[in-house]
């Protein structure tokens, strides 16, 4: 909360007579809250108190493989005229080898200190982008915080069927092996990070929607600096 409200710790937390009487009633209301309630309060301010020098042009796009990212990223770079950047490329050109290589070789630690890694340099790099994220970013917290204060963020949404159409049109038919199998773990991962997705700045469900549809939809979400 100190972090979305840009202030030090010390100073929200302190106990003393300079501190505002409205501090400690507001530590005091957060002791009743339970995790939802404090996570629904932290989104809130953090889009209340976000500054345009936070977040500068760079736009985020989270969600499950299959939800668009990719196609509509490059699109909506494209279209505003600024680069796009597929942070799990990132990854792989600073590891030397592919996603699947890191985590079969190095772990799926090694992998999310990486992904941090290159998170910071590209938003160091980078004051206008459009950045695709990997669908299980959100479950890092240092990291999706990160990513939270630094970028426009929105959700790209679909339906279970959606995502796994997607992923079999792009080639890839290991989902479809135990359909029924594979289609129940999405439909849990769906539902466990979907509390998380829903901290993005904006949400865009592209179930039934065409590419062009979908695009117009992100064009509007966008901030304009």
């Amino acid at each position: 909360i100190a972090a979305s409200m840009h202030i030090p710790l010390a100073d929200l937390v302190q106990d003393g007579p300079d501190q505002p009487v409205e501090i400690s009633l507001i530590l005091e209301q957060l002791t009743h809250l339970n995790p939802d309630d404090l996570s629904e309060l932290h989104g809130y301010l953090r889009q209340r108190y976000a500054t345009s020098v936070d977040q500068h042009g760079r736009i985020a796009l989270i969600g499950l493989r299959g939800a668009g990212k990719s196609t509509l990223g490059g699109a909506l770079a494209k279209r505003l005229e600024i680069p796009f950047v597929q942070l799990n490329k990132e990854i792989e050109a600073a590891a030397g080898m592919s996603q699947n290589e890191i985590f079969d070789l190095l772990g799926q630690a090694a992998f999310r200190r990486l992904e941090r890694q290159c998170l910071d340099q590209v938003i160091e790099r980078h004051d206008r982008a459009v950045l695709e994220t990997g669908g299980g970013l959100v479950t890092e917290p240092g990291t999706y915080e990160r990513l939270l204060s630094s970028c426009h963020t929105i959700w790209l949404q679909a339906s279970p069927e959606e995502h796994m159409a997607r992923v079999a049109a792009q080639g890839d038919q290991r989902p479809m092996a135990g359909n029924r199998e594979a289609m129940d773990d999405l439909r849990r991962i769906l539902t466990g990070r979907e509390s998380l997705y829903r901290k993005a700045d904006a949400t865009l469900d592209t179930s039934g929607r065409t590419i062009g549809d979908c695009l117009d939809a992100l064009v509007e979400m966008s901030p304009r600096y």
